[in-house]
């Protein structure tokens, strides 16, 4: 499996936890066999690397993934700093993240929030050097604080692997503000999260069922009829769903999408999705269908009221 299929595409786990988390937060929940069936269904399609954080799943996520992914999965984990600093806090984080896993190594570990740059990124910096992390991320920062963060990796030696950032096609700042771009030229991956803005970019059907993520952006929904109807046509030409083209959408502009799956054929749509190469019209009525929608969403400052100030 090539670095290029492994990273086309990645499996989000943000709902991997009970099934009763799952019904209130997607509307329904999945057992732990569903999950496992998606996982199998992820290493045959190639899309065997797994997207977590301590807290998703309210703390079982992270386990769920250490019991069902083969020793072969790739796991992408975070480190979310808080707005103090403590010497030794990412390591212990860490180690508490290797538990879960069942592992000795993270394969892609994420400074999940810009608090305490220096302090946190050289604790990773030894763990990396210890052989104990792959690669080095980071999530959720501006593009000041992304020439910050790669400034002292290069200093160190260590490369900048990727930066996570929010983004789909009615969130578009970080490409719009030179994030992405500067990504590019360094060569850094761009991984976005919530590239179907949990669910809102999933055009809605009758008799489906409302969760709190539903309830959050049901005002929204009628408002973006018209970006809805040229996904669908743009969807028909390619022969996916208006959703997956949500996901073409971020492939074909060189951007790794993450897409939360819990069950096999989201495996199944994602994979497919990747695949589709939406051509530079298609990207640019979508991108002014979306505009002229007038539908925001907190993109690039979702998480700033959690960074530490000063």
């Amino acid at each position: 499996m090539s670095d290029k299929n492994i990273y086309r595409a990645i499996v989000g786990t943000n709902s991997w936890g009970s099934k009763a988390y799952g019904k209130v937060l997607r509307g329904s929940g999945v057992d732990k066999e569903t999950l496992r069936q998606t996982v199998r269904e992820a290493m045959d399609k190639g899309l065997a690397i797994f997207d977590t954080a301590q807290d998703y799943g309210l703390g079982m996520g992270q386990k769920l993934i250490g019991e069902l992914c083969p020793k072969q999965a790739l796991i992408s984990a975070k480190y979310t700093p808080g707005t103090k600093y403590a010497e030794g806090q990412v390591r212990r984080s860490f180690e508490k993240d290797l538990k879960d896993f069942r592992r000795d190594h993270v394969d892609i570990y994420w400074l999940h929030l810009p608090n305490f740059i220096e302090q946190n990124l050289s604790e990773m910096i030894e763990l990396y050097k210890e052989g104990k992390i792959g690669n080095i991320g980071i999530s959720n920062f501006s593009l000041d604080e992304c020439k910050r963060a790669k400034k002292l990796l290069d200093d160190a030696g260590v490369p900048l692997f990727g930066v996570q950032n929010h983004y789909s096609i009615i969130a578009r700042e970080w490409e719009k503000n030179g994030l992405v771009d500067w990504c590019k030229e360094n060569s850094i991956q761009f991984w976005a999260w919530a590239v179907l803005e949990e669910g809102l970019l999933v055009p809605p059907k009758k008799g489906s069922k409302l969760s709190v993520m539903k309830l959050i952006y049901l005002n929204r929904q009628s408002r973006l009829l018209p970006l809805y109807k040229k996904m669908y046509i743009i969807g028909r030409r390619h022969g996916i769903t208006a959703a997956q083209v949500a996901m073409a959408f971020c492939s074909s502009k060189g951007i790794v999408p993450i897409c939360g799956c819990r069950k096999p054929y989201q495996i199944t749509d994602l994979d497919a999705a990747a695949d589709v190469h939406l051509t530079d019209k298609e990207i640019k009525v979508l991108e002014q269908t979306a505009d002229s929608t007038g539908v925001k969403i907190l993109g690039a400052d979702m998480f700033r009221f959690a960074v530490r100030k000063g």
